[in-house]
């Protein structure tokens, strides 16, 4: 898909909302794909091999609780992978801790090792830089993110009633 193919419709304004949209869509991707460019860098410049960037984001959402991995799944949307093989590259490497439900003996429950959050420190650590940089040289406000937070949802929002709605 390129922005710069013109719609067939050609009613005004039509071809430059298509095109607006394709852009965006685009962006989208293309940012989702360079913040996990960015995640790597983090990774390969703190040493860590036994980790990639996908399973670093996972550990990053889980956080501090105590979670199942289909409230995991609905927390980030990792694209391209398999959340329920890296929960296993995590747990074999020592990031995560699994442990059945007391409840529920077929949920697994998932938690930071301490060594998850080592690296998850690290991760925050990275967003803090980014926070800095971002609103203090890179010439964005907060009143910039917020306003796009606020649209973006809108969107997510929008696709969301298009596949429970059948758009």
């Amino acid at each position: 898909m390129t922005i710069d193919q013109p719609t067939t419709q050609g009613q005004g304004g039509t071809d430059r909302r298509m095109n607006t949209y394709r852009e965006a869509l685009l962006l989208i991707e293309r940012l989702h794909r360079r913040f996990l460019d960015v995640l790597k860098a983090e990774i390969d410049r703190t040493g860590r091999t036994d980790v990639n960037n996908v399973q670093a984001l996972i550990l990053y959402n889980i956080g501090d609780d105590e979670i199942t991995i289909g409230e995991l799944t609905n927390r980030g949307y990792y694209l391209g992978s398999n959340v329920s093989y890296n929960i296993k590259q995590l747990t074999n490497n020592q990031y995560i801790r699994q442990e059945r439900s007391a409840h529920d003996r077929r949920a697994v429950r998932v938690s930071l090792s301490d060594k998850g959050r080592a690296l998850r420190r690290d991760i925050t650590a990275l967003f803090e830089r980014h926070v800095a940089g971002l609103y203090d040289a890179g010439g964005v406000s907060l009143e910039d993110v917020e306003q796009l937070n606020a649209k973006l949802r809108r969107i997510e929002r929008f696709w969301s009633d298009q596949v429970t709605f059948r758009g």
